[in-house]
């Protein structure tokens, strides 16, 4: 099941997503799949080259920023040039999202593209409390 949470018009993040939820972005416009979550987390946790392999079939980009614990700020960077680099909108996923969307917020903040509070507010409006990070 999906679970797409729009963060700006241009930026969403996503639990754990499957090659089939991968169509489900293609449809709604994603140009994008940034995949923020190390394989091998757990057992059950579709490989990032199914999800790699299913993006490129439907003529998606596809970027892997592994990230354990707190992004650091070339993952945060990745992201954001990422995104910005994107030819539509973009959809990052780990395996609830909070890595995902705190390494777009540090990677915004970091160059000065938006400011804490701003960020705070876009990140609570998509169901993530990430204050403290930023």
């Amino acid at each position: 099941m999906t679970d797409f949470r729009a963060v700006t018009e241009d930026f969403a993040v996503s639990p754990q997503i499957t090659p089939a939820d991968v169509r489900v972005a293609a449809d709604q416009g994603f140009t994008l799949i940034i995949n923020n979550r190390p394989d091998g987390e757990a057992p059950d946790q579709p490989s990032g080259e199914s999800i790699r392999r299913a993006a490129e079939r439907l003529g998606l980009a596809y970027a892997y920023v592994p990230v354990t614990g707190r992004p650091t700020a070339e993952q945060s960077a990745a992201v954001r040039e990422a995104v910005e680099a994107a030819s539509g909108k973009a959809l990052a996923f780990c395996r609830s999202g909070t890595r995902s969307i705190t390494a777009w917020a540090l990677g915004q903040r970091d160059a000065g593209t938006r400011g804490r509070e701003e960020l705070i507010s876009l990140c609570r409006s998509a169901g993530y409390e990430i204050g403290a990070a930023v």
